[in-house]
């Protein structure tokens, strides 16, 4: 967990108290900007104190303030029922809060606008679900040799992208790699735009490469599959055996070994948070994300005849053209078709008639399915 870099001075309060610690500098190592304090003015008017979400699991928060100390937090029930009603969104990991002080615990009643988001769409709900906030970069990771994922990772990044945070990707486990310099390629062939590193967490092979997106106050997030070993590299940037680490399993698949979000103080400046390993990556509202994760095709589309081209059987399409003479990858086009698919459903699905046709479409489905199982 996060210490601040400093005790808070006479003026500034505490996590859970009452005062005026909105100004700029009174959260040393946390991440506090002026924009943050200049959205805090009106809240600390009311007695709220500002603190950082540097913890989140199924029993709360933990928060830490000006004195520097995590606390237990609660949601005040107001939070509570404008998040139930779709007017806002419960805290998560980076947040900044407005908290008071209820009988030595901090509770918090306002959520300031985050800056950047890493984000996805809750297969269960539908809904966004935002993961981690206030980002500066994320590293999304990937293990050598066998879970090297372009598609996959193409999402990862158009989902940073999206959200405002700078995508980094880090090729883990280099020291099982045959040829590592290939590795590197494919990543950089669908990461345009974002630096790619090669790194060994249990070496220390290239891991001080990534220390230079810790400055101080910098937020990072670690993103990845299970097993990819985000947790081993944060005890490795921690200089700690911070957080528990698994054997990846038999068929290559790691273990979820990080069950919460946490953020971590990085020894010389910047905080770290470790998410659990994502199953699915479903994108959420992320057009921008995909054009500049896909910037490459979208250079290509330039040059298209008809500036609506779907880059599907259109005569004078230049992606196609490219995929052609062997200028794009057409997995890559694949690709970028899949997702826009899926961005052109998200958006269907703002219709309430879309939704109804949808469901009246699911209804049916299961009333045929559970027939045919009744006659077998």
């Amino acid at each position: 967990m996060i210490r601040a870099n400093g005790a808070a001075s006479g003026g500034d309060a505490a996590a859970g108290g009452g005062g005026s610690a909105g100004a700029e500098g009174a959260l040393p190592g946390l991440g506090w900007r002026p924009g943050f304090a200049e959205a805090f003015a009106p809240h600390a008017a009311r007695g709220l104190s500002p603190a950082r979400v540097i913890g989140a699991d199924r029993l709360g928060w933990t928060v830490t303030g000006a004195d520097g100390e995590p606390r237990h937090a609660l949601a005040a029930g107001q939070l509570r029922y404008r998040a139930r009603r779709g007017e806002g969104q419960l805290p998560v990991v980076g947040d900044w809060v407005g908290t008071r002080d209820r009988e030595g615990t901090p509770v918090i009643h306002v959520v300031l606008p985050r800056a950047t988001v890493f984000s996805r769409r809750n297969s269960r709900t539908g809904e966004e679900q935002v993961l981690v906030a206030n980002l500066d970069y994320c590293l999304v990771m990937a293990a050598l040799p066998n879970d090297l994922n372009p598609r996959r990772l193409e999402r990862y990044l158009a989902m940073a992208w999206e959200g405002g945070a700078k995508p980094v990707v880090v090729l883990n486990k280099a020291d099982l790699a045959g040829d590592v310099d290939a590795a590197v390629a494919t990543a950089e062939s669908v990461a345009p735009g974002a630096p790619v590193h090669a790194v060994s967490a249990v070496t220390g092979q290239g891991v001080d490469e990534l220390r230079q997106y810790f400055p101080p106050d910098n937020t990072v997030a670690l993103l990845g599959s299970s097993g990819v070993g985000k947790s081993t590299l944060v005890n490795l940037l921690l200089g700690r055996e911070q957080q528990a680490v698994a054997e990846v399993r038999a068929d290559g698949k790691g273990r979820h070994t990080t069950t919460g979000r946490e953020l971590f103080a990085v020894p010389g400046g910047g905080l770290i948070a470790d998410t659990p390993g994502l199953r699915t990556v479903l994108l959420w509202e992320s057009a921008d994300g995909v054009a500049d994760a896909f910037e490459d095709v979208l250079d290509l589309a330039e040059g298209c005849r008809f500036s609506d081209c779907r880059h599907l059987d259109e005569p004078g399409c230049a992606v196609v053209a490219a995929v052609e003479d062997g200028r794009l990858p057409a997995e890559r086009l694949a690709a970028y078709r899949k997702l826009q698919a899926e961005l052109h459903w998200l958006d269907a699905e703002e219709d309430p008639r879309v939704r109804a046709e949808r469901r009246r479409q699911a209804r049916a489905a299961n009333k045929a399915l559970r027939a045919s199982q009744k006659e077998r």
